[in-house]
C-alpha cells in the first residue's frame, strides 16, 4: 500500500507518530473522559480508564456505550500508528460490541488488534477486560483509511 507507514525504519518514526496522536488529545473525547494510553503499537494498542460514578448508567453499573469508546479509540490508534500521518488518516467507519459482564469498579482496558489491513479500511478486534482480566466486553471495529488532501490542509 502506496505511503502507508509499517515500520519504525519507515519514513516516519513511531516515536513521530505517537507524537502526532498526542497533539490530538487535548479537549478530544479521550482528555474528558479520563482514557490514557497503556501501550502505542500498530498491533496491539492498549486504552484504559478508571471506573467511577461518572461512567455509570442509572443501575450503578458502567454504560455499555463506555466499552464501545474505549474499543474503538483503541482501533483509531493502532490504525494510525500504521500510518503515514502525512498522506493518510484512519477512524471509526462502524463498530459492533457484545456486552459480556457488567463492570462496577476498578480500570477498564481496550486492547485493539489488527484482523485485516487493507488500502481503504482496516478491521480490529478488540478485548475490553476488567483489573483482574475479565472479559467485559468484545469488539470488532471497521477504520476508515483516507488520504488527506493536502491542498486543502495547507489552506487552512
Amino acid at each position: 500500500m502506496e505511503n502507508v507507514v509499517t515500520s519504525i525504519e519507515d519514513e516516519v518514526s513511531l516515536k513521530e507518530r505517537i507524537e502526532w496522536l498526542e497533539a490530538r488529545y487535548d479537549k478530544s473525547n479521550m482528555d474528558f473522559m479520563g482514557i490514557r494510553v497503556e501501550a502505542y503499537d500498530p498491533d496491539r494498542s492498549i486504552v484504559a480508564i478508571d471506573v467511577d460514578e461518572r461512567l455509570f448508567q442509572p443501575t450503578g453499573i458502567v454504560n455499555g456505550g463506555i466499552y464501545v469508546l474505549l474499543a474503538e479509540t483503541a482501533a483509531s490508534i493502532a490504525a494510525n500508528l500504521y500510518l503515514d500521518p502525512r498522506t493518510h488518516v484512519g477512524f471509526g467507519m462502524e463498530i459492533n460490541a457484545n456486552h459480556l459482564r457488567p463492570a462496577s469498579s476498578g480500570t477498564l482496558f481496550a486492547i485493539a488488534t489488527p484482523i485485516h489491513r487493507g488500502r481503504t479500511t482496516h478491521v480490529y478486534n478488540i478485548d475490553v477486560v476488567d483489573d483482574e482480566d475479565r472479559k467485559i466486553c468484545i469488539s470488532r471495529c471497521t477504520i476508515a483509511i483516507r488520504e488527506i488532501d493536502n491542498k486543502q490542509a495547507k489552506s487552512k
